[in-house]
């Protein structure tokens, strides 16, 4: 870490209101060249707002920056990134229907010419990819990548700028281990070559392995600082709430010895995984675990017709469903919570009670027409029952992520499923939101529902499962029980 005397950033007194209230309530900061500094709290802290803030997305309603010693109040992000500043978003930001080269270099495109140099692109775009380990064609298009490669090309963005403060928010939510030892490596050598770096994580375990210093959000407040990076998380929680936490995972139940859900042979026509089977009983809780690139995602999606399968079947209480269509899941009561709750699980632009509507069309209404009324009382109910914090007529996008996974949940629980598919439930929620999470899932089980839990967060997987099915490359390579579960065995299985 360089010296002291002279930090890369200053805040002082930064304050930010949204109409009549107040987010952040005179926020003081300093980063360093060559530091790491952890910046934790839970959603709503007021963590990405000062992240916007320095990143010139909006403007502070009074207070000051300071960059190198100079004055800094940038009129928008790309002044920010002119003066040498990146921000990796925690929601994915490209564009699928342009190369992933062009990805990394969108709006600073290198010309020759007066034309793009798409060599040059392409080569420079390679070798931001091979650094964290990606191996895949820059001149390929995004659409149609995983979650998991998306980060990783938002991370290459991020990289190729050469910035001298990066600002990496929840940049491992979608990476398995190996992914995150890769970045982990890239940040200790942007910390060598003097780069500051901001790094908002909800995996509190991260924290202690790369940052220097952690300073902890709580409603708008910098409540707490340490001046090293090795704190007992439970220590970190604690500041983070506001309260004594005694457990992260809640008990879990014993299942029923009834088979609710088989899968027999399934192999997926597009190549990802092949003959994989496993039962789940009544009132189980089933975990998958795996690597980035393990077949996981695709191995759910095509268990509910998102994805065609080239064979095998899929039973229900001994009845073969084998989906076509994610209708024909749904139909029969099997429904999932996607990875990606913003693209994929919500209409982020529509209000809470629209989103919940929309799958529960029969039950809200009336010789085939909709009563408003009846629509704002449904989804208070729903929502009720899960502890949204939000009133019905908002929109999704204003909710935190832990309230959007919510109200996903919300949505097909009032269908009466059978069984319940959760695709990285807690990717990029805190951890306070993850704990009402966790006791969500169990009583989702307790009520006799069968829960398939997918997660790269193995302490995740680990916590909340009866079982942990554990993949490679497409291959099923083991079923651990719990009491057999652990770090150690499942990473063997996952490694084969």
């Amino acid at each position: 870490m360089s010296s002291r005397e002279s930090p890369l950033l200053s805040l002082r007194q930064i304050r930010k209101s949204f109409g009549p209230t107040e987010v952040l309530h005179g926020i003081d900061l300093d980063i360093y060249a060559g530091e790491v500094v952890a910046l934790l709290g839970e959603n709503g802290a007021g963590k990405s707002t000062v992240s916007n803030v320095i990143a010139g997305t909006i403007a502070p309603s009074s207070g000051e920056m300071t960059w190198m010693g100079e004055p800094y109040a940038p009129a928008n992000p790309r002044a920010a990134i002119d003066t040498g500043l990146g921000l990796i978003h925690q929601e994915l930001h490209l564009l699928e229907h342009l190369s992933i080269a062009e990805n990394v270099f969108v709006g600073r495109w290198p010309k020759r010419f007066g034309c793009v140099d798409r060599a040059h692109m392409e080569r420079q775009a390679q070798a931001q990819l091979e650094r964290l380990g990606l191996e895949i064609s820059p001149s390929r298009l995004v659409r149609g990548l995983s979650t998991a490669n998306q980060q990783l090309i938002e991370i290459a963005k991020a990289l190729a700028l050469d910035a001298k403060l990066l600002i990496l928010d929840e940049p491992t939510a979608s990476l398995g281990g190996a992914e995150t030892e890769l970045l982990f490596d890239q940040i200790e050598q942007l910390k060598a070559d003097g780069v500051g770096i901001i790094y908002i994580s909800h995996r509190l375990e991260e924290i202690k392995k790369i940052s220097d210093r952690v300073v902890v959000m709580r409603d708008g407040d910098k409540v707490q600082e340490f001046d090293s990076g090795n704190v007992p998380v439970r220590t970190i929680v604690e500041s983070m709430v506001g309260r004594s936490l005694d457990r992260m995972f809640p008990a879990i139940p014993h299942p029923s010895e009834e088979c609710s859900f088989e899968v027999k042979n399934l192999t997926s026509a597009l190549g990802m995984f092949e003959q994989v089977s496993f039962e789940v009983n009544k009132g189980e809780i089933f975990g998958i675990a795996g690597l980035v690139g393990a077949g996981r995602t695709e191995l759910v999606r095509a268990m509910t017709g998102a994805d065609p399968i080239k064979s095998g079947s899929i039973k229900l209480f001994g009845k073969d469903i084998t989906p076509k269509t994610p209708q024909d899941s749904i139909r029969h009561g099997v429904v999932m919570v996607p990875e990606d709750r913003k693209l994929q699980g919500l209409i982020v632009d529509h209000s809470i009670a629209d989103n919940v509507a929309y799958a529960n069309f029969p039950a809200i209404s009336r010789n085939g027409f909709l009563n408003h009324n009846m629509v704002n009382d449904f989804a208070n109910t729903t929502t009720t029952r899960f502890g949204v914090k939000g009133q019905t007529f908002q929109r999704a996008d204003e909710l935190s992520g832990g309230n959007q996974q919510k109200v996903i949940l919300a949505k097909w629980l009032a269908k009466d499923p059978k069984v319940v598919i959760l695709d990285e439930p807690t990717r990029g929620i805190d951890v306070g939101a993850r704990s009402s999470i966790y006791e969500s899932i169990v009583a989702l089980a307790e009520k006799g529902i069968s829960v398939i839990v997918v997660s790269s967060d193995l302490e995740e997987v680990l916590g909340i499962s009866n079982r942990v099915m554990v993949m490679a490359q497409g291959r099923m390579t083991g079923v651990l029980e719990r009491g057999a579960a652990n770090d150690v065995s499942v990473m063997e299985l996952a490694t084969r």
